[in-house]
């Protein structure tokens, strides 16, 4: 791989390939994605020419993928909501069940499982309501955008002004979301279940890890690509 910037989050939105890497090593390539790679691995105590040489080593063929940084912005806000936003709300309900039986069953053995479920249900509350902020104000904003672009009419001044207002406000959010699942993966050892665990135990550990890695590729999809583009795209706009 031709590596073309040292900021982890347009590296990842260049080549998604290189997330597996970062996520080998704990570096948040979402959340935190504006840092360098000789930030983060500072940070992690990682040494950056691992990263570097894993990197380098991807093959130059990567034709299997899909590259969303040419994505129209207003398809790409239809694919974060109908396939993210939905996985979203769909496993949160089955995970809130799964982690109520392992408390009731697990909990006095686990009392982890406790603050797990907490933290969950802390996440699922919260996202619930910066998703609909997204779908019911940022996104159809961004649609607007795209449409008057494409019509070459004025673009009309939204309530909140600018587009970086509210998206400040969902980075921030991602934020949040992204330090509440670094503490539920800490509480459970990188969701490794016991080895007193049941298949329910196993089944929802294995299902938040995923729920995890579902996210970070939403989060990742919105602040390094969706974001950036629709503040870049309004300025241009503002301009005409």
């Amino acid at each position: 791989m031709n590596i073309q910037t040292d900021y982890i989050g347009a590296m990842v939105a260049e080549d998604f390939r290189t997330a597996a890497i970062f996520k080998k090593y704990e570096i948040d390539f979402c959340c935190k994605g504006s840092r360098t790679i000789k930030e983060a691995c500072e940070k992690n105590g990682v040494d950056e020419y691992l990263i570097y040489t894993e990197i380098e080593g991807l093959p130059k063929d990567k034709s299997t993928d899909f590259d969303f940084t040419f994505w129209p912005l207003d398809l790409l806000a239809d694919y974060i909501e109908k396939t993210h936003h939905q996985y979203v709300e769909e496993k949160t309900l089955v995970l809130q069940s799964f982690l109520d039986k392992l408390c009731k069953v697990h909990g006095h053995a686990h009392p982890e499982l406790l603050d797990v479920r907490e933290l969950f249900n802390e996440s699922a509350r919260d996202l619930s309501v910066h998703m609909k902020k997204e779908e019911l104000i940022l996104f159809p904003f961004i649609r607007n955008m795209v449409k008057t672009k494409n019509s070459g009419q004025e673009l009309t001044t939204p309530h909140f002004v600018r587009v970086e207002y509210p998206v400040n406000m969902m980075r921030h959010e991602h934020e949040v979301e992204g330090e509440r699942l670094q503490k539920i993966s800490g509480l459970t050892n990188r969701y490794t279940p016991p080895e007193d665990a049941c298949n329910t135990y196993k089944v929802t550990f294995s299902m938040l890890e995923d729920f995890e890695n579902n996210l970070h590729t939403h989060i990742h999809l919105e602040n390094n690509i969706l974001f950036p583009k629709s503040i870049d795209l309004e300025r241009e706009l503002r301009l005409q």
